[in-house]
């Protein structure tokens, strides 16, 4: 049993696989259909997440990274059926803008790796994706249909995901209980209000972040659309404006 990962159950047919020995504490999602599962984000990498995943399903498994970045593409070498958004494929073939030993650095940084991780052989992982997603698509795994939202400005192709029949609404980077990241040049601030908007405009019944918290619940959505609002209005959301604080998040621009 791997001490790297911890699972939590939604309900019988979805998971939370979540990394909280590393300071990211990025979660992962597995949803279960009749036909196929999905897994949402594969998270750092560390550990084998394909054992994980298989002890919960034998059906056919898809990957699908609400974005390209190393901390939830780090188990896609596991799963040759993934998804992608057609926006961020140059980060998938060697164009990312960071460099193997920045990563490398991160995925050390505040971590408790399991025995026999060797940082050394750590590589971000490259490939082409069996399927291109786009605003307004779905994915249907047998009696689920998860909706695709195509949401930047954390990243260009940055993705949600949403399951109507029963609520839930994967936000991958967008919106967590942290501080939420648009500083980047790869980030757009105001890509990102428009993709707030969005999802805040949803019926979610239930929330579920990428990282940290997972006590969150859909008001968030909310404040942080209102919020990237207010720095709209102020004129402040643009690059070097600053971090802002606003209780449980702060916005990084």
């Amino acid at each position: 049993m791997s001490e790297w990962f911890t699972i939590d159950t939604i309900d019988e047919e979805t998971y939370i696989i979540s990394e909280y020995r590393h300071w990211e504490e990025t979660h992962c999602y597995l949803l279960i259909g009749a036909e196929k599962a999905l897994l949402i984000d594969t998270g750092l990498g560390i550990d084998n997440i394909y054992d994980e995943v298989r002890k919960r399903t034998d059906k056919p498994i898809i990957a699908v990274a609400t974005h390209i970045h190393w901390d939830h593409i780090g188990g896609h070498a596991y799963f040759p059926d993934f998804f992608a958004h057609e926006n961020e494929l140059n980060w998938l073939s060697g164009e990312f803008p960071l460099s193997a030993d920045q990563i490398k650095d991160m995925v050390m940084d505040r971590c408790d790796p399991p025995e026999g991780f060797c940082v050394d052989d750590y590589e971000m992982f490259q490939g082409v994706p069996t399927r291109l997603l786009k605003d307004g698509d779905t994915i249907d795994i047998g009696g689920r249909v998860v909706g695709v939202l195509h949401t930047p400005g954390h990243s260009p192709g940055h993705m949600c995901f949403f399951e109507a029949s029963r609520g839930y609404l994967f936000t991958g980077d967008l919106i967590y209980k942290d501080t939420l990241l648009a500083f980047y040049p790869s980030t757009d601030p105001q890509a990102y209000l428009k993709s707030v908007e969005a999802v805040a405009a949803l019926p979610a019944k239930r929330v579920f972040p990428a990282h940290h918290s997972l006590d969150i619940h859909p008001e968030i959505l909310l404040r942080v659309r209102d919020a990237f609002r207010g720095l709209e209005a102020e004129g402040k959301l643009h690059h070097g404006s600053g971090t802002f604080e606003y209780g449980d998040f702060s916005i990084w621009i």
